[in-house]
């Protein structure tokens, strides 16, 4: 194998990609910004570049910003992400009868003290969770995001957003079996990787190991 001295340089359409990508990581880490394409265009008009061709996908984006907040979160990103974690593995134990699955930056390692923790819960009519947060007095709102499918088609799903013990959670509601196949990842296009609490327990526990 080459030594990293000998190898050929990067190319310029590879170089231009990934100053893009550090760009946008770095929109995503301080600016509070939540969407990677909005990150993306915003670099690439820093950088002053033009045109879509050769930007970097939310998958390398996504890469750089984990290689930002590794280098320069410090111990501040750490505890939040344990925080959160910790507030999802709750809130799973309390949406037990839902089945939940706990999905996006919290599950990834990109979360930071603003974001949503967001588990995907599991019932045949979104009704029951209503029910379920009425009858137990918790104040909740619902949204909605249009997202797109693995076919090509574009889906409704229902949001309810709680908020407890400081921390904001959404609450994707997978109602039927419609929902069995997991969603697209919004960063990877791929089935969105989904957490039950043992898995969640494991990545505490490593983090407090390291």
């Amino acid at each position: 194998m080459p030594s990293r001295a000998n190898r050929a340089p990067a190319r310029p359409g590879n170089r231009q990609r990934q100053q893009v990508a550090a760009e946008a990581a770095r929109i995503l880490a301080t600016e509070g910004q939540r969407n990677y394409g909005i990150a993306k265009e915003k670099a690439a008009n820093r950088l002053g570049i033009r045109g879509r061709g050769g930007l970097p996908s939310n998958s390398e984006i996504e890469a750089e910003l984990k290689r930002y907040q590794a280098l320069y979160g410090g111990q501040a990103h750490g505890h939040a992400l344990q925080r959160l974690r910790r507030a999802s593995l709750e809130a799973m134990k309390f949406f037990r009868a839902f089945r939940p699955r706990l999905v996006g930056p919290v599950l990834e390692g990109t979360a930071d003290e603003h974001s949503r923790v967001t588990l995907h819960v599991f019932c045949e009519t979104g009704d029951e969770v209503l029910m379920f947060l009425q009858q137990h007095g918790i104040a909740f709102e619902q949204e909605q995001r249009r997202i797109r499918w693995h076919d090509g088609s574009s889906r409704t799903l229902e949001l309810v957003v709680v908020q407890a013990g400081g921390e904001l959670f959404e609450l994707a509601v997978m109602a039927g079996k419609q929902w069995k196949q997991p969603p697209p990842d919004p960063i990877a296009g791929t089935a969105q990787r989904r957490a039950g609490p043992a898995e969640v327990e494991r990545l505490i526990a490593a983090a407090q190991e390291n």
